[in-house]
């Protein structure tokens, strides 16, 4: 039986142990353990700066009130003791105003707000939610925040050097979402990024995908789907990439290993 999925339990832990989604599967190419251990409640990522930034800044362009509501949620986190918002968020105002300021980004953006949806890829239920839907045009959007549009960054599954979209499998988000959409609405609907940059003063671009990267994407997934859907099953041990922080913090050395190996 399906979970019906709202803006309260979205995010919830029987949420995620019923569905995949692209937060789950991006963590878990990072390390299947680190995953299986927050979905058994074992494990909780430290509170990331990056990430209450983040959803500040998109909760500004969901509506006024999602925007107030999220500042008085989180004002000991955004206000200082003499009641002036920390850098972090003074910036994220100016991405946000860089934005708004923008006729054609705001047209991107025009839609419904976080909209949410189910399907099934490749025999796996998946859940997403969309940042702006346009029914009549049949695009989405997503909004992004960076450092810069034009940093590199080393991608081991492309093999070469990517822009931030490749790096942070936004691509991957987008050829997924067009899926489950097309599921939802019986059309292929055409994905957008609208990007802003954390510099001073903020760059800004909308990003379109050519449709052949998509395939790519699509068989990545299928790939590497089969063993992540095994551990949260509990049907196999979850990989440990002895890496990440949960990894560091339950190591339990079992050899040793020619220093050669350090920088693999």
């Amino acid at each position: 039986m399906q979970i019906q999925l709202n803006n309260q339990n979205y995010h919830s832990n029987e949420a995620n142990q019923h569905y995949m989604s692209l937060s789950q599967f991006k963590s878990a190419i990072e390390c299947e353990s680190r995953l299986i251990a927050e979905l058994k409640s074992e494990y909780e990522r430290p509170n990331s700066l990056a990430l209450t930034v983040g959803s500040y800044t998109h909760s500004a362009f969901e509506s006024d009130q999602v925007f107030t509501e999220f500042i008085e949620k989180n004002k000991g986190v955004i206000f200082n003791t003499r009641g002036g918002k920390y850098a972090d968020f003074k910036q994220a105002d100016s991405m946000i105003e860089t934005i708004k300021n923008d006729r054609f980004a705001m047209f991107a953006l025009e839609g419904e707000k976080e909209v949410i949806y189910t399907g099934e890829l490749f025999g796996v239920l998946w859940k997403i939610k969309v940042d702006a839907i346009n029914h009549s045009r049949k695009t989405f959007t997503d909004l992004k925040t960076t450092q810069s549009l034009s940093k590199r960054y080393w991608s081991d599954k492309y093999s070469k050097y990517a822009s931030f979209v490749e790096a942070y499998d936004y691509v991957l988000q987008m050829a997924i979402y067009r899926e489950i959409i097309y599921q939802n609405t019986g059309a292929y609907y055409v994905p957008y990024i609208v990007a802003v940059t954390k510099e001073t003063p903020p760059d800004k671009a909308i990003l379109h995908f050519d449709d052949s990267r998509f395939e790519f994407e699509l068989e990545y997934a299928k790939e590497h789907l089969p063993s992540i859907v095994a551990a949260k099953s509990g049907n196999k041990d979850p990989k440990r990439c002895e890496k990440c922080d949960y990894c560091r913090a339950t190591k339990q050395l079992k050899n040793t290993f020619e220093i050669e190996f350090l920088l693999e």
